[in-house]
């Protein structure tokens, strides 16, 4: 009996030593998992889920809180990372066209610029690539002149072949939107110099002194970065 006892003993011993050493071996395993996390990039439904979290889904909204559109940019916000080149505020911006400043913004600030709704949409590593938006901004609707009306008009009278005055007067034409002013040359000692303030576009810039965007972007490229679309105020552009 005291053989068998010791035997079987012995036997557990192995046992427990050997689960000890699979639990040291698996724990170093398991932290490093752990500490690794995700790699890459969000997937691309991520802007959406994070619009749904942050607006309801609708791109468009204005609440009248200081933040605008789909991923509620500040308006400060949205032109400091190049918004201005598609609209003055982000709800009057295509989708694609707010996802697009969206990706510039993460790049700076990373998910903690929406710090709730990042972290429910299960946001992590970088912004996924999204297709460069059409750059042209929407034009406000303009309401249509109204018709001319003839003023004093009598209707032929019956059997005299006479007809009235037949004197029209236009009516005005309802007031336009006052214009942003045109951009100007900040021309210091070198001359023919522009510093980007805020609002600018290249295309802007370059149309109000009589040269294209891409002329302007390939004079200025080491200033400006691979985003033609992104300048900052501040930077100061050869014209």
């Amino acid at each position: 009996m005291s053989g068998c006892t010791s035997r079987s003993s012995s036997k557990r011993g192995r046992g427990t030593m050997a689960a000890i050493g699979a639990a040291v071996v698996a724990a170093p395993l398991v932290l490093l998992a752990v500490s690794a996390g995700p790699a890459g990039a969000a997937d691309g439904a991520v802007w959406d889920r994070i619009a749904q979290c942050e607006s309801g889904g609708n791109w468009h909204i204005n609440t009248g809180n200081g933040y605008y559109g789909g991923l509620q940019f500040s308006a400060g916000s949205w032109r400091a990372h190049g918004g201005g080149a598609y609209a003055s505020t982000a709800d009057r911006a295509s989708r694609a066209q707010q996802i697009a400043v969206a990706t510039r913004l993460q790049r700076a600030q990373g998910w903690g610029a929406w710090p709730v709704c990042a972290a429910r949409a299960g946001a992590y590593g970088e912004a996924p690539s999204a297709p460069k938006p059409s750059t042209h901004k929407a034009k406000p609707k303009t309401k249509a002149e109204p018709r001319r009306e003839a003023r004093d008009a009598a209707p032929h009278k019956a059997g005299t072949g006479q007809a009235g005055t037949g004197r029209v007067e236009a009516k005005a034409a309802p007031a336009k939107a006052p214009e942003r002013p045109p951009v100007q040359a900040d021309r210091g000692s070198r001359g023919g110099d522009y510093t980007v303030r805020e609002g600018d576009t290249l295309s802007a810039i370059a149309e109000a002194h009589g040269t294209t965007w891409e002329a302007l972007y390939a004079a200025n490229k080491a200033v400006v970065g691979g985003d033609p679309d992104l300048i900052l105020p501040g930077e100061r552009l050869a014209l």
